[in-house]
């Protein structure tokens, strides 16, 4: 019955398809989408001036201000809130305090210098120290733990290293998920692992020491004061004080206390109104994401990530998108966000989810973009259009047509499979959209080496593969923008986060 139901609703979407090929009137806007504009918008937003846009930061505001006034140039409307194409929220930092004390002994640890805090937990701890070396399964076994702190060398055994940033995730996160399991029947007081190979000293030096101290974020939930948490408190050394952690019975005592900011963050959305009477109350929404990654740890001398790539070259795209539209309205209305704060999780989608600014039902898809102005000019990747991944039949067919049109992409699919380790489709803010039922695809060209780095500057774009991107967008929103039929959810799709 089931395949028998796939079946039927394959072939009335493809019937709907070449029924709507006959139909629909000719991307008309196609000559707003101009090369020399995408460079210029792109040269302003991600160059010097704005910092990087480091989420939740004035950085961020202010290249908000400016892509405001860029909005409205095009000929968008404003459809954030009160009139403006505004739309803040909240964000909670939590981190630990510079006021937290570390001893080995009587030594006293320099926070962020000598040792990392890898969690942001407000804890006590006042236990004997038990260095165990390389941190084995048998070694663990062996060893009597039970209200100790634990110290040892991290092993790589059961990890998959083979993903984006490695080290980062690693220091971050991986090593802790193992050993958690590891030592969880061992009651221990915590944990130090230690920095003993070029692996993780590397880590420490180029991008985790300041994901540590910059603590976690999360939208604001109110909850002001972080509480106390059940979670293992765990650390990072470096082998260079190995004496410490080996000495005569070393004692460690900590006191970490934490912190609690809220920072404001701002979504951005403008609107170009639909021709026909009754299907401009219908949007199609067109996505981006404002921020990147700031001023951060400095590579050959510059350490403004300015993010052209991620994700100036989609808030550009919208930009000449939106032109486009103004040139030559289509007949539904299109909705165009350049969401905040996405680079912690994206939150200016999330929020926006939350607080929508206009009907659920009046959402007919979403076309985001993340990444779009890198790698072989002929190559490209959209993603929520293969096997369970397809969120949309009628989207993707409408987004595939729409290539074979004209762009003519070579699509590479790997990264649009479920089971790839990275996970993409969950990665952008689509995302937020597709866990409400929404139809969504993602436009990208993948990762690069100068993904958040900083290297991602507007003089590594194509800017002839950007405006091919631009193009393959705008002409897929064309078709969702006059189809008499809207795309339907995949009903085989399921969201996996």
């Amino acid at each position: 019955m089931k395949y028998f139901r796939n079946s039927l609703l394959i072939i009335f979407c493809f019937a709907g398809i070449f029924t709507l090929k006959a139909q629909l009137p000719a991307a008309a806007g196609l000559s707003a989408i101009k090369e020399i504009d995408l460079k210029n918008d792109l040269y302003t937003f991600a160059g010097d001036g704005f910092r990087g846009r480091e989420f939740c930061s004035p950085d961020e505001l202010k290249a908000a201000v400016w892509l405001a006034d860029q909005m409205r140039a095009t000929g968008m409307k404003p459809a954030g809130i009160d009139g403006t194409f505004f739309q803040f929220f909240n964000v909670q930092r939590n981190r630990v305090s510079a006021a937290s004390t570390i001893k080995i002994g009587d030594k006293n640890l320099t926070l962020w210098k000598d040792i990392l805090s890898i969690e942001t937990l407000q804890s006590n701890i006042d236990a004997d120290i038990v260095y165990i070396g390389q941190g084995t399964r048998e070694a663990i076994s062996a060893a009597n733990l039970a209200d100790k702190v634990v110290a040892l060398i991290p092993t790589y055994d059961d990890l998959d290293l083979n993903v984006a940033f490695p080290k980062v995730r690693f220091m971050q996160r991986l090593a802790m998920l193992k050993y958690r399991n590891l030592l969880a029947d061992k009651k221990v007081k915590g944990i130090i692992f230690i920095a003993a190979d070029e692996f993780t000293k590397t880590g420490w030096s180029e991008h985790v020491h300041v994901r540590f101290e910059r603590g976690i974020y999360r939208l604001d939930n109110g909850i002001k004061t972080p509480q106390y948490a059940e979670n293992m408190p765990a650390f990072w050394m470096q082998d260079k004080d190995l004496a410490l952690l080996k000495g005569n019975k070393p004692h460690f005592s900590a006191n970490i206390i934490t912190e609690s900011f809220l920072y404001p963050s701002v979504n951005l959305i403008g609107k170009i109104e639909g021709a026909d009477s009754k299907l401009k109350n219908e949007h199609v929404l067109i996505t981006s994401h404002i921020d990147h990654m700031g001023v951060r740890e400095a590579q050959n001398g510059d350490s403004i990530y300015n993010g052209a790539d991620d994700n100036g070259s989609a808030v550009v795209a919208m930009l000449a998108i939106a032109r486009a539209y103004h040139q030559k309205p289509a007949k539904r209305s299109q909705l165009f966000i350049s969401f905040g704060a996405e680079e912690p999780y994206l939150f200016g989608s999330t929020y926006y989810t939350q607080h929508p600014t206009i009907k659920k039902e009046d959402i007919v898809a979403v076309l985001n973009a993340d990444l779009i102005g890198r790698n072989a000019i002929d190559s490209a990747a959209i993603l929520g259009t293969l096997g369970e991944n397809n969120t949309s039949i009628l989207l993707t067919k409408m987004a595939l047509e729409a290539n074979n049109e004209s762009t003519k992409f070579k699509l590479d699919t790997v990264w649009d499979n479920p089971n790839h380790k990275e996970g993409f489709l969950y990665r952008s803010d689509h995302a937020p959209f597709l866990k409400l039922g929404i139809p969504s695809v993602f436009y990208t060209t993948l990762l690069h080496p100068d993904y958040h780095t900083p290297k991602d500057d507007p003089e590594h774009i194509d800017y002839k593969k950007l405006k091919k991107m631009t193009e393959w967008m705008y002409r897929t929103s064309w078709k969702v923008s006059n189809s008499t039929a809207r795309p339907a959810m995949n009903p085989d799709f399921k969201y996996r986060r």
